[in-house]
């Protein structure tokens, strides 16, 4: 896969948990970790305007299929 690389600005806190996973051996570099936290962002996304269009299809959901949704979402 062809990659770009940019300059982005984050949070201390953030920074310190990608350069964390990095040392513990869970990301290979801040540059992976950041990256695979874009892509899960926009899968995420991605996700809830599938819900958000079934909801408008079919109608509002019921509790119990809101938490199973959110529990296979993982949101």
């Amino acid at each position: 896969m062809r990659r770009r690389r940019v300059t982005v600005t984050v949070a201390p806190a953030a920074l310190a948990a990608a350069e964390r996973d990095v040392g513990a051996g869970r990301a290979p570099s801040v540059s992976a970790w950041v990256g695979a936290a874009m892509e899960e962002k926009a899968h995420r996304e991605t996700l809830k305007d599938l819900l958000a269009e079934i909801r408008a299809e079919i109608g509002p959901a019921t509790e119990e299929e809101t938490r199973w949704a959110r529990s296979v979402l993982g949101l």
